[in-house]
């Protein structure tokens, strides 16, 4: 029988809420991918792969204690904020390469705060808007390689104190982000940079000179459009020297471009052979002056490292160190004041958990003060041109000495030596008087004035004893031997030796 009454209709409840809270969880999923660990993904414990199934959004539904999610090898083309509804506060690991993304929003990031690595490679990414990284405050590595980056903003990386890794090489960034690495702006724990492979054409060689080395290992900027200079090559060269793994690992790969027309694409480390003719580089001596204070940076690869010093003649510096060595607390060596004794090479022993490092320093000490330098190059100066000054005046002395027979102007114009006197003081190849002019060429010979014959009594001069006295210039013998005789190259009163 038939009851069309509400009596006889069986009573309705209003479902449970644990009931409502099962159709809460399973609404989402309708909207995207349904999270399947036996179909869609694959469930490894806390691990979830989503890896080459074909997925255009990120699954929703994901466990809490998911720990590493891998959606690489999809076509999630756009990172929306919200990919994920609830907090992630276990997942350390995200992987998203090889997606196509060409979209990241801002606030895509702010449920899994807790991420350390986070892969973003080989998609198609052009720019990095402002603090997009900023909630990441414990990411440890980003891998942001081949994609199309052309537009880094300054404040991208802004926040990730815990950096340590970044890969930005294979995109098309042109230029240094210098305030990664450059002192009060770097990123306190990011050791690896990775800029190689992109369209960077200028670097700023003096800022990365000044550089730690530990940051310097791990920089590499090989493969981009860098033009040739020495000071390129100085750089690269000094790095190599030191070992250091940017350089010694990627040798065949640092190139530049030479200028001018030919824009020919050469190895760096050829520049001081066959190109522009650099300096070979060799290890920099330390210098120093007498009572200056010296500083020896050890200078290691790793940062951190436990440091120890010798002295020269392997004398170790104790910890505490004495009054003029002291060890700092960044493990650099301090000597004040500078004396002579302090030349020599001195070693840094590192110890690390990764490797040991030795580091040699030379250091050459000059025997003055950095003051007194000037004044020692003044002193040289002086002595330079007081000697200088001294050769001009024997020289003027000896060739260009004025007539000394003051008695008479015109004595040093005189007469042809007398033929039978030894006491004339001419050097003359013409004829003597009477002589034919063959006769007298072939006849020369030298006479030199006895001294004794030159000495009156107590052993002064004799005005007549020297030959003759200048006569005046009427008096003379109208034979005299004219100014103009090419040969006759003295006079009576020249102090020469005598040519007869």
């Amino acid at each position: 029988m038939l009851c069309p009454s509400a009596e006889c209709q069986p009573a309705r409840h209003p479902p449970s809420p644990a009931v409502l809270l099962s159709l809460t969880l399973l609404l989402p999923w309708a909207a995207g991918s349904t999270l399947n660990c036996h179909m869609t993904c694959v469930c490894a414990s806390n691990i979830v792969s989503c890896s080459r199934t074909n997925l255009t959004v990120v699954p929703v539904g994901l466990p809490q204690y998911t720990a590493v999610l891998d959606l690489s090898y999809n076509s999630i083309t756009r990172l929306r904020a919200e990919w994920t509804t609830v907090k992630l506060a276990k997942l350390h690991s995200l992987l998203l390469s090889h997606n196509g993304l060409t979209f990241i929003s801002t606030e895509a990031f702010l449920y899994v705060r807790q991420l350390r690595h986070l892969d973003l490679s080989s998609n198609a990414l052009r720019q990095l808007d402002e603090y997009i990284f900023e909630p990441l405050e414990q990411l440890e590595v980003l891998l942001l390689y081949n994609n199309h980056i052309s537009q880094i903003d300054r404040s991208a990386f802004s926040g990730l104190v815990s950096l340590q890794k970044l890969y930005l090489s294979q995109n098309q960034v042109a230029r240094f982000p210098l305030e990664l690495v450059k002192e009060k702006t770097r990123l306190e724990q990011l050791i690896l940079l990775d800029v190689s492979s992109n369209r960077i054409k200028v670097l700023p060689i003096q800022e990365l000179q000044a550089l730690p080395a530990w940051i310097k290992n791990g920089l590499f900027f090989h493969n981009n459009s860098l033009p040739c200079s020495c000071e390129l090559y100085s750089l690269v060269a000094q790095w190599h020297l030191r070992h250091l793994s940017s350089a010694v690992d990627y040798k065949d790969d640092h190139t530049c471009s030479l200028p001018g027309l030919q824009k020919a694409t050469v190895n760096i480390f050829d520049l001081n052979r066959d190109y522009l003719n650099c300096s070979s580089m060799k290890a920099a001596d330390q210098e120093a002056y007498l009572g200056q204070t010296l500083v020896l940076n050890c200078d290691t690869r790793q940062r951190d490292m436990a440091k120890a010093w010798m002295r020269p003649g392997n004398m170790p510096v104790p910890p505490d160190g004495n009054e003029s060595v002291v060890v700092l607390k960044d493990g650099n060596l301090q000597i004040s004041p500078v004396v002579l004794e302090d030349s020599g090479i001195y070693a840094c022993f590192a110890t690390g958990q990764v490797l040991n490092e030795t580091i040699y320093v030379s250091v050459r000490v000059h025997n003055f003060t950095l003051a007194g330098g000037h004044d020692s190059m003044n002193t040289a100066y002086t002595t330079l041109v007081g000697c200088l000054a001294s050769v001009v005046l024997v020289l003027v002395y000896l060739y260009l000495t004025p007539c000394r027979c003051f008695c008479c102007p015109g004595c040093c114009r005189a007469k042809a030596h007398r033929e039978d006197s030894v006491h004339s003081s001419a050097l003359s190849s013409t004829p003597s008087h009477g002589e034919p002019s063959g006769r007298a060429g072939l006849a020369r010979h030298v006479a030199f004035i006895d001294p004794k014959e030159l000495q009156g009594q107590n052993g002064k001069v004799s005005p007549g004893a020297a030959g003759e006295q200048c006569e005046p210039e009427d008096r003379r013998d109208g034979n005299r031997r004219k100014t103009s005789d090419a040969e006759s190259v003295s006079s009576v009163c020249s102090d020469t030796p005598i040519v007869v």
